[in-house]
């Protein structure tokens, strides 16, 4: 209006020409010419008398509305709730509609209010993020090709992108999966990079990260909460078809798609290590690259306030394990991959829980651990701790020949002589042992004096099965 008004002031009272008017107010020549015809129609000249409203309401008068509709409408609302449900399509509803409805409105008429409902529902609530509160994680839709250098073969790669919730500091890596193993391996590093760990991860539904989808209750992969715990963080999962709940790494994900991504289209790399090389000062870069309407940038955001309100890193660093369930045998052992592992024998015939490491395997009874073992090195080994055992297991396992010795040096060195002479003469530990335990066993139908006697006999006849010996002066 206050440019009109001054082409009214031009025209009417200084009687300039529509192009020196268009220049003087900085519009076109055929605007000039507009803005005259609709003074003119509407009787107006210099000086316009009344506010701007009036002189609007003037120039440019409302068009009257579309014609109330005869028919009555569906209930939207309604409509909303049962399209939501499987199977359930416009179409069908309409038709429904259109039974209760005769002379109702057209398929096309009845989509279009159905939408414009919708835009009236459909209001946007801004979430204002606090600094360290969240760390919002997914993958990129978009992934890369990586050329194995001996076979010439294609792989793809995955693009994982982390993003923090307050001042949007990003993170990206190329990993060949989206399994259990390179989903935690790359939030390890995500912690790494940001230098801390916020107060809580949003993921998506991936199956690992989330076992059971649910949007009250869902069940954390059990290796992903062993790495909650571990860091000390929540792990809040986005509602299922709910991408508001992750509008922040969606965003950063098309980002990096942009910015990271699309510069490394026509590059060939030959190793993941190649690729995330590449892609590390092109993220660097997106991370400082300046606002379009601020001066600063997600770096100066994240080192300014961001920074500082993230908790610090754990002195160890995580290790990558998978659990699984076992039943503990009759020999108070629980297999794995063939390999066997001792539990206190009182758990017989219990399940248990194996928390499986790369080098260790920890046994949970109802959250608390029980054992824990060095991974077997061949199948087939035992791996027992003598504690597990029950107390007359370890008197026999115990059992061996030094204790064997000490006994029958008690007796005398003619009975030490001859039990030591037993290990020279077998070849197996168990069957020294259990030619030991015969010969100690005499001093029950003879006395120690006796079996000293006669010890002292088999060596001087250089044979020492003094059982046999004996047996023959009986």
């Amino acid at each position: 209006m206050r440019k009109i008004k001054e082409i009214a002031r031009l025209r009417f009272a200084a009687g300039r020409t529509y192009t020196e008017i268009a220049a003087a107010v900085r519009v076109s020549r055929s605007t000039v010419q507009t803005a005259v015809s609709r003074l003119v129609s509407a009787g107006l000249s210099w000086p316009l008398e009344g506010d701007e409203k009036a002189l609007e309401a003037s120039l440019y008068p409302t068009k009257p509305g579309p014609k109330p509709l005869a028919v009555s409408l569906p209930d939207f609302a309604a409509m909303r709730g049962e399209l939501s449900r499987k199977g359930v399509t416009r179409r069908q509803l309409w038709l429904e509609y259109r039974e209760r409805e005769t002379g109702g409105l057209e398929y096309s008429q009845f989509c279009t209010l159905y939408r414009q409902w919708r835009k009236t529902q459909d209001v946007v609530l801004r979430f204002e993020h606090l600094p360290g509160d969240k760390l919002f994680v997914d993958y990129a839709g978009l992934t890369m090709p990586v050329i194995e250098a001996t076979t010439g073969e294609i792989r793809t790669a995955q693009i994982f992108v982390a993003t923090l919730g307050h001042s949007g500091y990003t993170y990206a890596e190329a990993t060949w999966s989206q399994n259990v193993a390179d989903w935690l391996a790359s939030h390890v590093r995500a912690f790494e990079f940001i230098g801390g760990v916020p107060a809580a991860v949003v993921p998506d539904n991936l199956k690992s990260g989330v076992s059971r989808a649910h949007r009250y209750d869902p069940d954390i992969n059990p290796a992903y909460q062993d790495l909650a715990i571990h860091y000390g963080l929540s792990v809040l999962p986005a509602r299922i078809a709910t991408p508001r709940d992750k509008a922040v790494v969606e965003s950063a994900v098309l980002v990096v798609e942009r910015w990271v991504l699309a510069p490394l289209r026509d590059r060939q790399f030959f190793s993941l290590a190649a690729l995330n090389a590449a892609m590390r000062p092109l993220l660097a870069a997106l991370n400082a690259r300046a606002f379009q309407k601020r001066e600063d940038s997600w770096q100066i955001v994240f080192e300014a306030v961001e920074r500082r309100a993230l908790r610090p890193l754990p002195i160890s660093g995580y290790e990558y394990a998978t659990w699984k369930k076992a039943k503990v045998h009759l020999d108070y052992h629980v297999e794995l991959e063939r390999r066997y592992y001792s539990v206190p024998h009182a758990l017989v015939g219990k399940t248990v829980d194996l928390r499986i490491a790369a080098r260790t395997v920890e046994v949970f009874h109802h959250g608390q651990r029980v054992a824990a073992h060095l991974k077997g090195s061949y199948k087939g080994q035992f791996t027992t701790e003598p504690s597990h055992r029950p107390p007359a297991h370890q008197a026999v396992i115990e059992l061996n020949h030094e204790r064997i010795s000490r006994r029958a040096e008690a007796i005398g060195e003619a009975t030490a002589a001859v039990i030591r002479a037993q290990a020279e003469r077998r070849k197996h530990r168990d069957e020294t042992l259990r030619a030991s335990l015969g010969i100690l066993r005499l001093t029950h139908d003879f006395s120690p004096e006796q079996l000293e006697i006669a010890c002292q006999r088999a060596l001087d006849l250089k044979s020492v099965r003094a059982s046999w010996y004996l047996e023959t002066q009986r």
